[in-house]
């Protein structure tokens, strides 16, 4: 920008401009404030027009402003500062319509969201029948044509609802419109009955039809007692149908909870591991809670409030004009457009208050499930102040949002009955002047009052949905937005069924590697590589991530074998197990599982295939005996407790009072870390899997059960392929083949006599841990810790 303004001083100066003596004094530095005089002066000297009076003032001397003073031939000067002023304008065009474009497209953006919240909300208002099957034999196909007929007539259940609710609203409607009408006809006909004066009848007046008069007559009693009873009798229609309404719909409304709250559940446990590490449970928490209540919102309010309220402001306005004339009809409109537009006015700007709420909403639960999750660490060092603290200055800041949101609720409240009552004095003057007129009736001041005020019921309540439907929608455009978060690991293009008996339990890793990050894997010279494909190195340099864990690692694990893998800590052991799973893709290399690439199977037959003991176990807040048989819902109570007997469970739980039934509580705390560990073990041997990963199994118990369950996993390990990441080297000195990585690569691999003979890495740590085990402090010394130790330089 400083070069554009110092060009146009030079050409200023060079061409002698009568408005710009020499010498042009230019500010260096431009203000964002000027910049529409900026603009203004430069179409002024590209079209040669004379500057005005605020373009000469903007180029006189300011405080503080570096002068230019510039002496050049005019020709020169021209020809070389009039291309750059023109580019220079054709850039300043560009910048205005990219931030055009930037605002459209953001209003776009939000406009495909609501449309996007409206699409997914219909499909399970309106579900799609599907077609009907066609019968067959056998027992998988009366199974599946018995769940195609529970999904016809559900969803021919739910069509059948929604339009008996409508049929249901627009007869409450017509009986709530035609209350006030009934009263006017009251009020007309009970001067004709006292005996007093009658006003005169015109053109605008409502009168009782002939068919009602003549039916009224044949009663033993008056007619105004017979529109005095019809009267009480549409209010009590109107209530019925109202009431109706919500009944039926109301298993549409909960049905469509059901449905999204369901597939968003599945959804968010069909996602990777990495989104559910970085994800803040609390805030995910409230999220699908505040979503789902929304969705009963948003169709309520449609429902029962909008739609039907916009019928009525038509009706309404429509009778207006053909019984009182056009400023009627007028007025009503007008009132409803300023009350309309000033509420969506009001709205949006509390949208962002809100906003803001919410966030801070989802920080104070996150705050909450966090501190309570860590009960225990709080309380080692003493930090329920802290604790404290942090979360009292979240909701000082949640009270500051509140206040503010209480503040343009009374604004918007206010407003909104001062223009509603403005309209209605307005109408009511125009009434009362045709009355006098003799051109409406003192019944027709009554009938406009009514369908006021009885407008003005959902109209007031309609500011109020308006707000909370914007809040629907944004609570919605977040849950899904949460059902567009793909998966990064899913079945690849023709997976098969992985079938452990057809295709064997071997495994290979084939120059793996792998890098924990928040971008795509990236190679140093080479492009990313698509799924699938197999890039083989060693070259730890190829391996490019924002934590680089494992770099070529290459081994096979037999059928039928049980190996052991030990290492230092965050060499990559348990991000072997977890690609093993499917919990991660490699970024480069394979991994083979019966001689084939594991992406060529199905995610969900790989993981049956598998069982797994995890490092950290977490148990559901419910007795020992579910989380046992959790492992495998189908197996027989005398399967769990054969189960629990073989991880050396059985005898604890039957000393506790309620034996199996006993609450573990949340994650499991009420159970020491032993304990969790023996459930965790019992529920994989439960699972009876071909495959059987074991991350430290043994690591929160004591020596000698320790080494009773790894003499039951070994016993069990006979018939599957077992990989056990190693806690204490005494403990897998019987395995077939021991792993020992350090840095993410396999530095050496064999039998435990076979690495003893060679002296190498592993013979260092075993010499390392019996050095501990045989000192005089009383400790025992696991093969990561060793290694650990060494890195140190631990001696």
């Amino acid at each position: 920008m400083k070069i554009l303004w110092h060009a146009a001083t030079m050409l200023c100066a060079a061409t002698q401009c009568h408005a710009f003596p020499p010498p042009v004094v230019l500010l260096a530095s431009a203000e964002k404030s000027n910049s529409q005089i900026r603009r203004r002066f430069l179409h002024q000297t590209l079209t040669h027009e004379p500057p005005t009076h605020f373009t000469r003032r903007w180029l006189h001397v300011r405080g503080g402003a570096s002068a230019i003073t510039t002496s050049v031939s005019p020709v020169s000067a021209a020809s070389s500062t009039v291309t750059a002023l023109q580019s220079t304008a054709t850039a300043l065009n560009g910048a205005d319509a990219t931030k055009t474009s930037t605002r459209t497209k953001t209003t776009v953006t939000a406009r495909q969201k609501y449309l996007r919240n409206a699409r997914e909300l219909a499909k399970h208002v309106w579900p799609s029948v599907p077609k009907r099957k066609n019968a067959g034999s056998g027992t998988d196909l009366k199974s599946a044509l018995d769940e195609n007929q529970k999904e016809r007539q559900y969803a021919m259940g739910v069509r059948f609802r929604v339009i008996l609710s409508v049929i249901l609203m627009l007869l409450g409607k017509g009986a709530t419109i035609a209350t006030p009408f009934l009263f006017k006809m009251l009020i007309d006909t009970i001067p004709k009955y006292s005996g007093a004066a009658v006003a005169s009848s015109t053109a605008y007046s409502v009168a009782p039809s002939p068919f009602f008069v003549a039916m009224a007559s044949r009663l033993p009693i008056s007619l105004p007692i017979v529109l005095l009873l019809s009267y009480g009798l549409c209010r009590s229609l109107s209530s019925f149908f109202r009431e109706s309404t919500t009944a039926i719909f109301a298993y549409v409304a909960q049905s469509a909870i059901r449905s999204v709250g369901r597939s968003t559940f599945d959804h968010v446990h069909s996602l990777d591991l990495q989104y559910h590490l970085n994800r803040n449970t609390g805030a995910l928490s409230r999220v699908l809670e505040r979503g789902s209540r929304s969705i009963s919102f948003a169709l309520n309010a449609m429902v029962f409030n909008t739609l039907p309220t916009l019928l009525e402001v038509a009706v309404v306005a429509g009778l207006m004009f053909r019984k009182f004339g056009v400023w009627h009809s007028v007025t009503v409109l007008m009132t409803i457009f300023l009350y309309s537009s000033f509420t969506i006015f009001i709205t949006q700007w509390r949208s962002s208050i809100r906003k803001d709420m919410n966030a801070l909403e989802n920080q104070a639960s996150g705050k909450i499930s966090d501190s309570l999750l860590n009960y225990e660490t709080v309380k080692y060092f003493n930090n329920e102040m802290h604790e404290g603290q942090v979360y009292e200055s979240t909701l000082h800041k949640y009270q500051d949002m509140a206040l503010k949101a209480a503040s343009s609720l009374s604004v918007l409240n206010f407003g909104q009955n001062a223009i509603f009552s403005m309209g209605l004095t307005f109408i009511m003057y125009l009434t009362l002047r045709d009355v006098k007129k003799g051109l409406a009736t003192m019944g027709d001041l009554v009938l406009v009052n009514g369908l006021l005020f009885q407008l003005s019921v959902p109209l007031n309540f309609i500011g109020w949905v308006y707000q909370e439907l914007r809040q629907s929608f944004i609570d919605m455009d977040a849950m899904f937005e949460l059902r567009d978060t793909k998966p990064s690991v899913v079945d690849s293009t023709g997976a098969v069924e992985y079938d452990p008996s057809r295709d064997g339990t071997q495994i290979e890793f084939v120059n793996t590697g792998f890098a924990y990050k928040t971008s795509p894997p990236i190679l140093a010279d080479k492009k990313t590589l698509p799924d699938g494909a197999t890039y083989h190195s060693t070259h730890e340099e190829e391996f490019v991530g924002s934590r680089p864990i494992l770099k070529g690692t290459s081994f096979t694990i037999p059928q039928g074998a049980t190996i052991a893998i030990v290492g230092s800590s965050g060499c990559g052991k348990s991000t072997l197990l977890r690609m093993l799973y499917r919990f991660y893709n490699p970024d480069t290399g394979t991994i083979r599982i019966g001689n084939k690439d594991i992406r060529s199977f199905t995610i969900e037959s790989v993981r049956k295939a598998i069982a797994v003991v995890p490092q950290d176990v977490v148990l559901f807040n419910d007795s020992i005996g579910y989380n046992i048989h959790y492992g495998n819902l189908n197996a027989s109570w005398e399967e769990v407790i054969e189960a629990s007997r073989k991880a050396h469970l059985h005898d604890i739980i039957m000393r506790l009072p309620d034996g199996y039934n006993t609450i573990v509580g949340e994650r499991g705390l009420k159970m020491s870390g032993g304990e969790k560990q023996r459930v965790s073990i019992a529920r994989a041997i439960l699972k009876k899997a071909p495959i059987l990963l074991c991350d430290e199994p043994t690591s929160s118990l004591d020596m000698r059960t320790e080494g009773d369950i790894m003499n039951n996993l070994k016993e069990i390990g006979k018939d599957t392929t077992c990989v056990i990441i190693a806690h204490r080297l005494s403990t897998i000195q019987d395995c077939d083949l021991i792993v020992v990585m350090d840095n993410g690569r396999v530095v050496e691999s064999g039998s435990h006599d076979e690495l003893v003979r060679r002296g190498g890495r592993y013979s260092e740590l075993l010499a390392f841990q019996k050095s501990f085990s045989s000192s005089d402090v009383d400790v025992c010394i696991d093969a990561e810790t060793a290694m650990d130790l060494e890195i140190v330089g631990y001696t």
